[in-house]
């Protein structure tokens, strides 16, 4: 990764971007560039799996998945100066992810088991104490050659050099938590899922009480938290509370409106795969474009008093432009008028990143 120069450093590049013209700036520059030579190791990497299955889904999710990692390079545009590290570390999680969400929607098994003991890898990978187990033992496709395992390393290896990773830790660990428990429940057996889904609401919706059940699971899909808290884990002063206050800020509302966005327009394709879609669950389109703004002031709101809370601002108009620029928005006509009606009225800072969505996805892929 190309170096930042001291005139560089001096003029306070490595700060936060102030705006959105910096942060697309970095994005162009840095981001995009350092992301994609990211994803090339590790495809390279999946091309040597040895089982068929695995293979195929691996290399599915770098190819299908690829702006997941792309959306989380963003927070490495946070701080220049250790985007060593962030991005190494957001594609490698984001990967894993990635490959696990495709292993377990196209899984040969409907073992919850399984599901869980896959997942425990996202757990070991923020933890770098932890030694990687046989994720596979409980399904038929065991030999990855090792891939899972050096993802979870690579983790394990830049957590390790972010100096205020001791703070942040137990934050990343219970979003982790959700994030897993999620994936179990919304893999399992459809006729039992909701109920499950339901249940475990039950048990930890009082985080969120003003959120519906699908809302709240929705919020709990979301790595975004995760990397926020990977780069204010750059700062060796981080204390404990102020990562709590990034935690609180980012989940459960920014991180349920990433995951609603995208569920919004995935509709006709999870349902033509018979996958859950939590945007499924509303009455009408009405009533789900009325939540959905909901989140959207709830998000804004829960950033205001973050330190640097441009560049939140920014992630938040910049998800709404990323989700309602992306073509499979006018395949489908609820989901275009739900969009036109999101996008009624936006800021400049949001069609500014509609049109620089638009053109990425033009003129770079």
């Amino acid at each position: 990764m190309e170096a930042l120069s001291l005139s560089e450093i001096e003029q306070g590049r490595y700060l936060s971007p102030r705006g959105p013209i910096g942060l697309m700036k970095r994005v162009y520059k840095y981001v995009l560039p350092e992301v994609r030579e990211c994803l090339q190791f590790w495809r390279q990497d999946a091309e040597g799996i040895p089982d068929p299955e695995l293979r195929k889904q691996a290399l599915a999710s770098i190819e299908t998945k690829q702006f997941h990692c792309e959306g989380g390079g963003i927070y490495a545009a946070g701080n220049l100066s250790m985007r060593h590290i962030l991005i190494p570390l957001i594609v490698a999680y984001q990967t894993i992810s990635d490959y696990l969400d495709n292993l377990c929607d196209r899984s040969t098994s409907q073992d919850p088991d399984d599901f869980r003991l896959l997942h425990q890898s996202m757990l070991d990978a923020i933890h770098p104490e932890a030694s990687p187990v046989n994720y596979y033992a409980l399904r038929s496709e065991q030999n990855d050659g090792g891939y899972l395992h050096r993802l979870v390393r690579k983790c394990q290896e830049m957590v390790a050099l972010l100096p205020g990773y001791s703070a942040a830790v137990q934050e990343i660990h219970d979003l982790a938590v959700l994030y897993t428990d999620l994936q179990v429940y919304k893999h399992i057996n459809p006729d039992l899922r909701e109920d499950a889904l339901k249940d475990w609401w039950k048990e930890e919706g009082e985080r969120a009480p003003h959120l519906h059940w699908n809302e709240f699971a929705a919020a709990t899909g979301s790595t975004l938290g995760v990397f926020m808290l990977f780069l204010a884990s750059c700062d060796p002063g981080l204390s404990s509370s102020a990562a709590s206050s990034i935690r609180a800020a980012y989940f459960p509302h920014v991180c349920g409106l990433h995951i609603m966005l995208d569920y919004l327009i995935d509709q006709d394709e999870d349902r033509a795969g018979g996958d859950l879609n939590f945007c499924n669950y509303y009455d009408n389109p009405d009533i789900m474009l009325n939540r959905i703004a909901s989140i959207v002031e709830w998000a804004r709101k829960d950033v205001r008093n973050l330190p640097e809370t441009s560049m939140h601002r920014m992630v938040i108009e910049g998800l709404l432009a990323l989700y309602l620029s992306d073509p499979k928005v006018s395949e489908q006509r609820e989901v275009r008028s739900v969009s036109k009606r999101l996008m009624k009225g936006s800021p400049l800072t949001r069609l500014f990143f509609f049109v620089h969505s638009r053109w990425i996805r033009k003129h770079m892929y």
